[in-house]
């Protein structure tokens, strides 16, 4: 079983949660990743609390590594120059490597050239900062996490946590993933994206949820859903309705609906042998070639391509 090593460059000024997310989660998966943590000059690195920690790598193991992920920092140490010293560490880092930020760790990648003409994202706060200071990188501000070829970005802290299992579950499938998820008691998968954590009026006590029609729509995925349906369970109009769960989940109906039967799908060609047109029929789309669609849509590969991806995990 090839062993994958993570290495997490520990930079000034470090968020300690952050820095500790890469090896609980990676951690958790049963021996598959190998997960070490360097700084650029292998001595302590100051955290943005009240102590600093001991690393026991200095930064020629980046040049080992088969994934590196850069934690975040605050606002005030992020400079569009990097210091000589993280760039000659970054500048280690095998060309083949995949290259991971967490939140304002973004900056650090933009800095150094890697996010150049691709898609990222950051923490919605320091959104409009990013992009005066890097605009030839394609921002996405509404998401939790970007995965562009070798180069992931997510958003803020917690969103660590999504890019981490996204990874596992790219490697490894949704069943280790799931496993990974459950010991660290975290959910698999958070619906949604940014849109939901940005600060805004607080409502009214008593107004209506979609969490109700949300959890009835899980349970339902492979019928034919209406979104008059999903608003007379939410007790509310149409209109009413779509805003509201835009707003707590940060997507339209719609589109929750196709990334949801998207997830089930990929759990079903990674845990069944069913044929495409009965997984399609499963998750309650309309035929093979609809799947097909989204599936290539959201991950770029075809079911018969992932299916064989998964079984070769395995």
């Amino acid at each position: 079983m090839h062993v994958e090593r993570i290495v997490v460059l520990a930079l000034d000024g470090a968020y300690p949660f952050e820095l500790g997310i890469p090896s609980r989660i990676f951690g958790a998966a049963d021996g598959r990743y190998e997960v070490l943590t360097c700084s650029v000059d292998g001595g302590p690195v100051r955290t943005n609390a009240d102590f600093s920690v001991v690393v026991e790598h200095g930064p020629e193991i980046l040049a080992t590594a088969d994934t590196v992920v850069v934690t975040s920092m605050p606002t005030t140490h992020i400079t569009t120059e990097l210091p000589d010293e993280v760039a000659a560490a970054l500048a280690r880092i095998r060309p083949d490597a995949r290259i991971v930020s967490i939140c304002t760790a973004a900056f650090v990648l933009a800095a150094a050239g890697f996010l150049d003409g691709r898609r990222a994202t950051t923490h919605w706060q320091v959104v409009d900062l990013f992009r005066r200071m890097h605009p030839q990188v394609d921002l996405d501000p509404d998401v939790l996490f970007v995965e562009d070829g070798r180069v992931l970005t997510s958003a803020g802290a917690a969103s660590g946590v999504d890019i981490c299992l996204h990874i596992v579950r790219t490697d490894h499938g949704s069943e280790l993933a799931n496993a990974v998820a459950r010991r660290c008691v975290v959910p698999p998968f958070r619906d949604g994206g940014q849109a939901q954590y940005i600060e805004q009026p607080v409502p009214a006590q008593g107004v209506a949820s979609t969490a109700d029609a949300r959890a009835w729509a899980l349970d339902h995925l492979g019928e034919p859903i209406a979104l008059s349906e999903l608003a007379r369970r939410s007790g509310m109009s149409l209109r009413t309705f779509a805003r509201r769960f835009n707003e707590e989940v940060g997507l339209s109906p719609g589109r929750w609906l196709i990334q949801q039967r998207v997830v089930r799908a990929r759990h079903l060609l990674e845990s069944t042998d069913l044929q495409v047109d009965q997984i399609a029929g499963e998750v309650g789309f309309a035929t093979g070639a609809s799947l097909r669609q989204h599936l290539h849509s959201a991950i770029g590969v075809s079911p018969q391509a992932y299916r064989r991806t998964f079984q070769a995990a395995h």
